[in-house]
């Protein structure tokens, strides 16, 4: 088994810097509002020109936004995957894929132990299901942790193994094992679980999310 690791919500280059020299396959941005929004010129110059081949992916969080405006903002920061946090419909998911020649990740929100209807129609488009918390208002980055082993359960009924999971949601150095042994995802995706403050990552703290990770793939061998 092989757990990639995403760094989202960044806000500053040395914070991108690290997370390369960490290993994390993915570095994120965020586009849908909250304290960690930047802007397309801030994308850009957070994410520097592409330097050597093997960086992490770039990957840019949008809400609810039309499918032009996601290809613009794409295509100005480099973007080498689009998420998406309004994905209520796999129509929205196609819409946005043909508008941009990004993979597109489409965010499930579980409420509890349970599945929104239409998982199954998003999962069947989307190159990649993100799994989050359901919190009101929010549209991610709240540190709420999901209910690994109820979702373990219930994951065979939608989940596709040609579709990589992303697990999000409340994620910390020191329940990031306790994730992945329940639901063996593709990839753990860490925003406020490893900061000091809203978008100002800690880098012992990333270190330690890191090697956390690095630990329950070893175990589960």
């Amino acid at each position: 088994m092989r757990t990639a690791i995403k760094f989202c919500g960044l806000t500053r280059p040395e914070d991108v810097a690290y997370a390369a020299e960490l290993g994390a396959a993915y570095v994120g941005v965020i586009f849908a509002g909250g304290p960690r929004t930047r802007t397309v010129d801030q994308a850009a110059a957070l994410f520097g020109v592409r330097a050597r081949a093997g960086e992490p992916e770039r990957v840019g969080v949008f809400g609810r936004v039309a499918s032009a405006e996601i290809a613009r903002t794409a295509a100005a920061a480099a973007l080498d995957v689009v998420q998406l946090h309004a994905a209520d419909a796999a129509a929205t998911v196609a819409e946005v894929r043909s508008a941009t020649t990004c993979t597109v990740w489409a965010v499930v929100r579980a409420d509890g132990a349970g599945i929104p209807r239409g998982a199954m129609e998003v999962a069947a488009v989307a190159d990649g299901v993100v799994l989050d918390a359901f919190v009101p208002g929010r549209l991610g980055g709240t540190g709420v942790a999901l209910p690994w082993d109820a979702l373990a359960e219930s994951m065979p009924s939608w989940r596709r193994e040609d579709v990589p999971l992303v697990l999000a949601g409340g994620l910390t150095p020191d329940n990031v094992d306790r994730a992945i042994a329940a639901l063996h995802p593709d990839v753990v995706d860490v925003s406020s679980g490893v900061e000091s403050a809203p978008g100002i990552k800690d880098h012992a703290r990333m270190r330690a999310f890191a090697e956390a990770v690095a630990d329950a793939v070893a175990n589960a061998r």
